[in-house]
């Protein structure tokens, strides 16, 4: 890996630094460091946008958005061909950056570029099957003509945590629905997101279309392109607080919005589950990317009769997982930065606080890095608000409950309404409890669900909108009606 004050070369591709607005790459005298989190190196400065920068980045989407919308839906499926062609190419180099500026484990990166690809090729797919209808008027003597329309400029804004995934899929549905974009990367990993604009240019969008930005004044550079009138669209993954904020600043000139928020998810497992089953999947669901997921495994809940097989064999699995660099065999990577690691360590000492018993892990390695043991906590309360905090760390808490209606209680006893899962062998306990889980998204007997196919979303104060599936297009699109006169008496 090379670099210099413009550019780093990964995997023989020079990904810029700068900001991308208007179709140029600009670079600014101030930048800010992007670390990898394995081995605490700097290993890119890139360029710091402002607010002015940020407007300047939002008028060129505001310009570009009319051309845009204009082009024909096999043109703009064609232009998208050619740039997931360009994607697939660029795979190992996709999975080098998300391992260098988030740690991940090379595995994780390569499995998270293959459903980002997937989700691109889904909207490129879509494009020229976005129908209407026509339908006659109820009482007749007029015809009812609905298509949709772009929404307009939109705001994306996406988490680090993910970092091809979220502007894979977000930026996929937005410019296939015909808006015109800024994207704000996430401080820790914008290098990501530049890969991913440098794709698309490459492969043709036209200037103005997609526009990046990388800032460290988040909330001030947010606030002003929230402000400004020609912005038609946010779309926003990341914490409730910051969501709850973001809509507040919508509501002055009624944007569009779309929110991924936090979770609390409830991984439940019945009398009658599959124990292996369910254990495996628990580990994966729960320290994936090092525990940092908004749809992990946050409340483990087993009924009593198998408390004790589930929670002996997950602690076994759990002691086995390896720990260290991404580009390492590993099965863990590192927590994303000194801070949140600091956090992690507050989160078992309080976790402690409340007389839970630590089963394994606990701890930081003592190594170069943000590491942090697996860890696992049987909890003997569920009353402590800590039991409803969402986690987002390497630390699983596991709870007994004395039958289905008790998990279910418990499972959904949260402000959060993201991702649930169950565990059972029993269809219809499959069909009756999932319907009883209030959360967008169940998963029966897995621990992963995120395809293009579904719609990936929450309810309650896990948000607004769904990602993918046959809804993720239609987030930036504005349905239109059009009532069209025919006098039916001119063919009797």
């Amino acid at each position: 890996m090379a670099q210099n004050r413009k550019e780093v070369s990964i995997g023989g591709i020079h990904i810029p630094l700068g900001l991308y607005i208007n179709g140029e790459w600009i670079n600014t005298t101030e930048t800010f460091p992007v670390q990898n989190p394995s081995t605490e190196e700097i290993i890119a400065q890139v360029s710091h946008a402002d607010s002015t920068l940020a407007l300047n980045a939002l008028g060129a989407a505001s310009n570009a958005q009319q051309e845009w919308a204009n082009w024909a839906p096999r043109k703009r499926a064609d232009l998208f061909h050619t740039a997931y062609n360009l994607i697939v190419d660029r795979a190992d180099v996709f999975a080098e950056v998300m391992v260098l500026e988030s740690g991940k484990p090379l595995a994780e990166a390569k499995a998270e570029f293959g459903l980002s690809a997937d989700f691109f090729l889904w909207y490129t797919e879509q494009i020229a099957h976005l129908h209407g209808s026509y339908a006659h008027s109820s009482q007749g003597g007029f015809r009812v003509i609905t298509t949709h329309r772009p929404v307009g400029p939109s705001f994306l804004v996406t988490p680090w945590n993910f970092p091809f995934l979220m502007i894979a899929r977000k930026g996929g549905a937005a410019l296939a629905a015909g808006c015109t974009v800024v994207t704000k990367s996430a401080r820790e990993t914008p290098l990501t997101s530049a890969l991913f604009v440098k794709t698309l240019a490459d492969a043709g969008f036209p200037k103005g279309v997609m526009n990046l930005i990388h800032t460290k004044t988040s909330a001030e550079v947010s606030e002003k392109l929230m402000n400004d009138s020609r912005l038609r669209k946010i779309s926003f993954t990341g914490s409730t607080g910051v969501g709850s904020t973001l809509l507040k600043q919508a509501s002055t000139h009624v944007i569009n919005s779309s929110m991924e928020l936090g979770g609390d998810g409830p991984f439940v497992v019945l009398d009658d589950a599959d124990i292996d089953n369910a254990v495996k999947h628990a580990v994966i669901c729960k320290y994936r990317n090092a525990g940092q997921a908004c749809v992990a495994a946050n409340r483990i809940i087993v009924e009593k009769g198998v408390i004790k097989e589930f929670t002996d064999k997950f602690v076994e699995a759990v002691k086995k997982l390896k720990v260290g660099d991404g580009f390492d065999a590993i099965d863990v990577g590192p927590i994303i930065s000194a801070k949140q690691l600091a956090n992690t360590e507050e989160l078992v000492l309080a976790l402690k606080s409340v007389g839970s018993d630590l089963l394994t892990g606990g701890k930081r390695v003592e190594r170069t890095g943000f590491f942090f043991e697996p860890t696992v906590f049987k909890m003997n309360t569920r009353d402590d608000d800590i039991c409803n905090q969402e986690l987002f760390a390497p630390i699983a808490t596991i709870y007994s409950v004395e039958n289905i209606s008790d998990a279910i209680s418990f499972a959904n006893r949260t402000k959060y309404g993201l991702s649930a899962y169950l565990f059972t062998e029993d269809i219809n306990k499959a069909i009756a409890v999932s319907e009883s889980l209030e959360f967008g998204m169940v998963g029966i007997n897995r621990g992963i669900m995120a395809d293009p196919a579904a719609p990936f979303g929450g309810i309650k104060s896990s948000g607004i909108g769904r990602e993918g599936g046959q809804d993720g297009i239609f987030e930036f699109l504005e349905p239109q009606y059009l009532a069209l006169t025919v006098n039916d008496g001119v063919v009797n």
